[in-house]
């Protein structure tokens, strides 16, 4: 880590002019964040929909055929189906009949397991393959000076914009503001938005990030990192929760764009790290 940066991240500004400015946490880290990170590595290493067993993910658009080798997603020993889908419907179109598929919900065709989630007439579908195929992460130490309570700044303009989530799936995530962090004598701003889940509800206020450690140590197109309410008008960020997108443990997902002027100068040495397995970097600007 940069020499200043333990010394500077966690230092409370002091006087008006600083009130928007994140500062540290007077808590230590959760110990919730080691049961988590233990959780989330059981499911990895064990989920038929972990993405370490990803093996393909695709737009659903006007149809797309599974199984046969022509197949717009050939799956050995798999008799040749297709999935549609018409407005919010989607259906699964086999030699033994037709069903309708809810989001998000698995289903299984001849051992492997697929779900199809996304928007209204953006649906992907994605397949995972009978075993977990790559490495599961390791996480650094956790870090007290990297937890920090604020304010989360008004958003310039309520527009949407289309984003990769985490799992890859495109949506139309609502930008919600920024936070500014304190780094060294400057002070970072991060946009925050609110990414909805494919199946339409509403997830955490979340922040796409990429610092120092990326490409050493940690997963070279950036993290994504929770923004937690804790208490009227404050949120709580906690890198010990960053965590890598699903890219990061299977190329069949596309990678997120970095989000443009989410930049911390320094290495955020705290999370998830990056052990291969993944995608390269995505372009350094984004949306």
């Amino acid at each position: 880590m940069h020499p200043g940066l333990s010394r500077a991240l966690p230092t409370l500004l002091a006087g008006a002019a600083t009130a928007a400015v994140f500062g540290a946490a007077t808590a230590q880290v959760s110990p919730d964040v080691e049961s988590e990170r233990q959780e989330y590595i059981s499911w990895l290493t064990s989920a038929p929909t972990s993405p370490l067993a990803a093996i393909a993910q695709q737009p659903i658009g006007t149809g797309l055929t599974l199984g046969p080798p022509e197949a717009d997603i050939p799956l050995e020993r798999v008799a040749e189906h297709r999935v549609t889908q018409q407005g919010t419907r989607l259906q699964l179109h086999s030699p033994a009949g037709d069903r309708s598929l809810a989001r998000g919900i698995p289903f299984r065709l001849d051992g492997y397991t697929l779900t199809a989630d996304g928007p209204a007439g953006r649906a992907v579908l994605t397949v995972f393959g009978r075993s977990q195929r790559g490495k599961p992460p390791r996480h650094y130490a956790r870090r007290p000076d990297l937890v920090f309570v604020g304010p989360l700044l008004p958003a310039v303009s309520r527009q949407r914009v289309r984003v990769l989530g985490v799992d890859g799936i495109e949506v139309d995530a609502a930008e919600a503001g920024t936070v500014l962090l304190p780094v060294g004598a400057t002070k970072v701003r991060l946009t925050v938005r609110r990414l909805p889940a494919a199946s339409g509800e509403e997830s955490e206020l979340e922040i796409f990030f990429r610092d120092a450690t990326n490409g050493h140590g940690t997963y070279p197109a950036g993290r994504f990192v929770s923004l937690v309410p804790s208490g009227p008008g404050r949120y709580r960020l906690d890198f010990n929760r960053a965590r890598n997108p699903f890219c990061a443990y299977s190329s069949a997902y596309p990678c997120p764009a970095p989000w443009r002027g989410n930049v911390i100068p320094m290495a955020i040495e705290a999370g998830e790290q990056y052990i291969g397995g993944g995608l390269d970097a995505s372009s350094p600007e984004g949306p």
